[in-house]
């Protein structure tokens, strides 16, 4: 009876096991139907950083939607794979995805409280393996089901991928706070370091933060995090990775965490680097500038665009404390107990670290008390030191000139009848006296400087404006304006290379153009007024002669000037109208130089580039602005070979003879003509000045054998700056600051002369053959073929034309003396 009764309960266990079994086996199936494939972990590319380096290779700024760099295992070191191992899995290297130990104790320590009806949170006792798993294949669901996935996903992956593997998976994907993802991006973010440069308790708190960053937060939960740490370290020891006594040591060192800053850039390449993230977007895309790891090395100098910066900033600011004073950044309420808090959402110009922001805190007559706008500390909070230095007047003579709104025309004697407390003011600190300082402005007026390789295209340095921080836009490659007379090299380039000479003869005098219809007659001037009759081409361009350039350009026909400017790149297509000649047409700074360098590199068509390659997060290379080819450049052994030859297939879009023609006579601009006696470096220079009409823009483009620069002075919103304020008296001078910066500690160079010119002596004024030397003589570039003329002759233009012409131009032309010479 026992027996059967034994049977019968065996039975119905039997038969209910089976039944469980069966449930449990359908409920596994149900849930583990649409498990991930985890052959994605194998093909693996996360969201990486895009770095932009210079072409020094120093970081210039970082792109990501996730601050992550890629980190093989092999390059973890030792103790960081244990800190983490012993915060997060003790047992990763034994078990085989999951630890059943630790996993039934977090179940026991779970339904024990349960049924004491404690509050507890359920602990998942996740592997590393498991946490892969959820990161990559998974949600966060705190749910039976997704545990129950996890579970076999992870022992899927164990099967299929090393220990390592996994581990490198896990360290390069967790979140770790402060926008940062992966061991590599932690470190930086953290501690501004490589991993490798790591110390145990920089490792041990990385090591605590994949359990909740902001729970840990260095600043705001700095006892929490310091408590985890601890407990890393503590764990450390007891898994004999580091000594008890080691762990006791480091448990009474601080966080000393060194937040890195976010965006962190090479000072002063703002305007240059967003050009360069305007490239890499529009060639790659959105997500393929923020998430695919690019390597960029630029173009960029560090040396040269700070130099470049500098020069700009100093001219700038020279134009503008020259109009006189505008008034404060704004004016604010003294907060009495503690005047810092009075700055409230106003910040310096970051880019501009000479100058300080400061409030006024009291103005007398010779001077003004300034509070200095205190350090910040990470928190957002400002530091406790306060600083309070003296404005006196010596330091602010300028603003004595009094230009606010409303009160223009008056003249500030005093300081407190310029400052007032509660002005918000830019000042620097001067290097004699204590705690004196200079007061400063934000310049009105704004402008660009392109420097660049002409031989390569490569933009050295570029400045688009006095702060990237005050504005973004860019005014090298944004602002569209006219050249004005810093375009005439190219209608005196179009006519060198169509039989003219440098001492052909054109009449620089009043002309009277109908433009027919509704456009009347047009009567250009040359500035200044006044026309000096009969003069060569060289004058013509060393003088700016507006008159002459017209004339010649009518001459010529202006589709031809216009086929030429499209051929250097200044235009997409030119109006062919007399008015383009003078520079009235719209272009950039960059294009600018980069016309300018076909005439510095003897007539080759160049490409400007800011970017020289771009590698993918494998290393390998996916662009290259080189593009000339060396075979044999990279043979390992010399056996006697030829040198090998870089093989140039770029176009020659200029004769080589006419651009050194028109170099030639642009030396001439710097010597005797528009910037006489603003060019004082040593070595050849050739270049041209540009003013538009009232003084609206000031343009200077000039060049040595090996550096063109192109620098361009201007209100953004076109206004006359002033009588006088021309391209030599504005750009000429950051110019020549800039190059005799850039030019420093090199030898004098000098323009090579293309084999085939003849040098021949003439007079300046006449363009005919001289023996004589002294002022008025000149050795003039001749081509094969042409000379000086015989005897004076004088390009004119017919009436019907619509110009009006002197009889004598019109008698020469008549009896053929107005031909090429």
């Amino acid at each position: 009876m026992i027996i059967r009764f034994l049977g019968y309960v065996f039975g119905i266990g039997a038969m209910g096991f089976l039944l469980v079994a069966v449930a449990v086996a359908l409920y596994v199936g149900n849930v583990t139907k649409d498990l991930p494939d985890i052959e994605v972990l194998a093909s693996y590319e996360p969201a990486i950083t895009t770095r932009i380096h210079a072409a020094d290779g120093r970081l210039m700024k970082e792109y990501a939607t996730e601050r992550r760099l890629y980190l093989p295992i092999q390059g973890v070191p030792a103790r960081v794979k244990q800190a983490f191992i012993s915060a997060e899995d003790k047992n990763f290297y034994d078990h085989n995805g999951i630890d059943y130990l630790a996993f039934g104790k977090a179940g026991f320590d779970y339904f024990r409280a349960k049924l004491t009806g404690q509050s507890i949170r359920a602990r998942g006792a996740s592997t590393i393996t498991q946490q892969t798993t959820k990161n990559f294949l998974l949600t966060s669901d705190r749910t039976v089901d997704r545990k129950i996935k996890e579970a076999i996903l992870a022992l899927r992956i164990e099967g299929e991928f090393s220990k390592d593997q996994i581990l490198e998976l896990y360290l390069n994907e967790i979140y770790f706070g402060l926008g940062a993802y992966g061991i590599a991006g932690a470190s930086l973010a953290y501690f501004d370091k490589s991993v490798s440069e790591l110390t145990l308790p920089e490792i041990a708190y990385l090591a605590a933060l994949p359990k909740g960053p902001t729970n840990y937060h260095p600043f705001r939960e700095t006892e929490a995090a310091i408590e985890r740490r601890n407990y890393v370290l503590n764990r450390m020891a007891a898994n004999g990775y580091i000594t008890f006594d080691e762990a006791e040591e480091t448990k009474a060192l601080p966080l000393d965490v060194n937040i890195r800053p976010r965006g962190k850039e090479l000072q002063y390449s703002q305007y240059f680097t967003e050009e360069v993230r305007r490239e890499l977007q529009e060639r790659y895309g959105t997500d393929g500038l923020y998430k695919s790891g690019l390597s960029v090395r630029t173009t960029l100098d560090p040396e040269l665009q700070e130099e470049a910066r500098d020069a700009l900033l100093r001219g700038l600011i020279r134009y503008d404390i020259g109009r006189g004073y505008r008034g404060p950044v704004a004016k604010v309420e003294i907060n009495t107990e503690d005047w810092a808090q009075s700055f409230g959402d106003f910040r310096p110009l970051p880019d501009v670290p000479e100058w300080d922001l400061g409030i006024v805190l009291s103005a007398g007559d010779s001077s003004a008390e300034v509070g200095i706008y205190p350090d910040r500390l990470p928190s957002g909070q400002f530091a406790q030191a306060r600083t309070v230095g003296t404005v006196s007047m010596d330091n602010m003579k300028w603003a004595q000139r009094v230009r606010i709104p409303g009160e223009e025309g008056r003249t500030g004697k005093t300081v407190d009848a310029i400052l007032s407390p509660g002005d918000l003011i830019y000042v620097q600190k001067l290097e004699e006296g204590e705690g004196a300082y200079r007061l400063r402005q934000a310049p009105e007026v704004s402008g660009a400087l392109v420097a660049m390789d002409p031989h390569t295209g490569r933009v050295l340095a570029m400045q688009g404006g006095f702060s990237f921080a005050q504005s973004e836009f860019n005014r090298a490659t944004q602002a569209f304006r006219q050249p004005g007379s810093s375009f005439k090299p190219f209608v005196y380039a179009a006519a060198l290379d169509n039989g003219y000479t440098p001492s052909s003869v054109v009449l620089d005098a009043p002309i009277r153009i109908n433009q027919g219809r509704t456009l009347g007659i047009w009567e250009p001037k040359n500035y200044g007024g006044g026309a000096a009759g009969p003069s060569t081409l060289r004058l013509g361009i060393e003088k700016s002669r507006n008159l002459m350039t017209v004339r010649l350009a009518q001459d010529m026909s202006m589709r031809l000037v216009a086929e030429y400017a499209e051929r250097f790149g200044i235009y997409d297509k030119m109006l062919p109208v007399l008015s383009m000649s003078l520079g009235s047409g719209e272009t950039t700074v960059m294009r600018m130089v980069s016309a300018y360098s076909v005439l510095a590199n003897g007539g080759k068509q160049i490409t400007p580039s800011l970017i020289d390659r771009i590698q993918d997060r494998y290393g390998k290379t996916i662009y290259r602005h080189e593009g000339r080819v060396c075979e044999g450049c990279n043979q390992v052994e010399w056996s006697g070979q030829d040198e090998p030859v870089i093989q140039d297939t770029r176009d020659q879009v200029l004769d080589p003879m006419t651009a050194y023609q028109i170099t030639s006579m642009m030396e001439g601009v710097v010597k005797r003509g528009t910037a006489a006696g603003k060019i004082t470096f040593p070595g050849d220079v050739a270049g041209k000045t540009g003013t538009t009409n009232e003084e609206k823009d000031a343009w200077f483009v000039g060049y040595s054998p090996n550096l063109v620069t192109g620098v361009y002075v201007g209100f953004d919103r076109p206004r006359p700056m002033g009588r006088g304020n021309t391209g030599g008296g504005l750009a000429a001078p950051i110019f020549n600051d800039f190059m005799t910066s850039a030019l420093e500690g090199t030898p004098p160079q000098e323009f090579q002369v293309p084999e085939g010119l003849k040098l021949i002596r003439i007079n300046q004024k006449t363009g005919l053959a001289t023996t004589a030397e002294g002022p008025g003589t000149i050795l003039e570039a001749f081509k094969p073929g042409t000379r000086p003329p015989d005897f004076t002759s004088v390009i004119g233009f017919a009436s019907e034309a619509g110009l009006m012409v002197s009889p004598q131009t019109e008698r020469a032309r008549s009896q053929g003396a107005g031909g090429l010479f």
